[in-house]
């Protein structure tokens, strides 16, 4: 069932996906709007609820009408926490205002695109331009790479491991839009982000090691294993650039180009090795 839900869900988004209608981050915007003090625990407290909720109805779902109505729910739930409506708008734009020149409206949409890590101070054009690449690497992980990997890992409860992603990281971006740097320190949310973000980072970055110059990618994924202080950022984003410095670019079009382009050969690929490790563990 994961691995049709999965592919199901990657076929709608690629196709239908365009906006925020689908996407959870735009259904939890009314609770978040009500959310005045924040705690680690609360945002603890908040998540569990969210998978709890899904637990009780995946449980409840379970052999009414073969399964049908549970796969849908599946379905659902994926549709919900997996693609990147919103920012693939953004990310449009960009290209729109890069190629008619309109800085403004760069420089705003690019914003919109580093909104958790923003931009660095006083950066010239080739920082400005890699940052860039780094927050569409980011992007794509947060929205597709590690959403895929809790689905997976969470076997027949994957939609509550999803679920919990998904809810983490819309409150995230939440704070980092509507409140200040203190408030989003004060709910922990970076601190959790980092734990559960540990392991699908090392796993997407062994693909764009690959993908890049592996004499220097590899040793610096195997350094990765014992880093303990740097951001899961840093470290996914470093290895991504091995692969996006074979094709150094400092076209305002071309360069967010080159890294949506190996983002989705790293997808591609993530998936395949997915959808074969689950027929293998089906046939055996």
């Amino acid at each position: 069932m994961t691995l049709f839900s999965l592919l199901l869900v990657l076929g709608w988004e690629r196709l239908f996906k365009m906006g925020e209608h689908w996407q959870l981050d735009h259904r939890l915007a009314p609770l978040f709007q009500r959310r005045h003090r924040f705690s680690l625990f609360r945002t603890l407290l908040m998540t569990l609820v969210a998978m709890a909720i899904v637990l009780v109805v995946i449980l409840s779902l379970r052999g009414l009408f073969f399964g049908v109505v549970q796969l849908l729910f599946w379905i659902l739930v994926g549709l919900l926490c997996i693609g990147a409506g919103s920012v693939r708008l953004h990310y449009h734009a960009y290209l729109k205002a890069a190629s008619h020149q309109d800085d403004h409206a760069r420089e705003a949409m690019a914003e919109e695109l580093t909104l958790i890590h923003g931009m660095p101070v006083d950066c010239d054009e080739r920082e400005y331009l890699r940052e860039l690449q780094n927050a569409l690497v980011w992007i794509n992980f947060r929205f597709y790479l590690a959403p895929l990997f809790w689905f997976v890992v969470g076997g027949p409860y994957g939609p509550v491991l999803l679920v919990g992603y998904a809810f983490l990281r819309a409150w995230q971006s939440w704070l980092a839009r509507h409140h200040t740097p203190l408030e989003r320190s004060q709910s922990g949310i970076d601190a959790v982000l980092h734990l559960v973000d540990w392991v699908p980072v090392r796993l997407a970055g062994v693909a764009y090691a690959l993908l890049g110059h592996g004499e220097r990618a590899l040793p610096a994924w195997f350094a990765s294993l014992g880093d303990r202080h740097s951001s899961q950022y840093q470290v996914l984003t470093g290895l991504a650039q091995y692969s996006l410095a074979r094709e150094p670019h400092l076209d305002k079009v071309e360069t967010p180009r080159v890294a949506v382009t190996l983002v989705k050969r790293v997808s591609l690929v993530l998936v395949v090795v997915v959808a074969l490790l689950t027929i293998y563990g089906t046939l055996v």
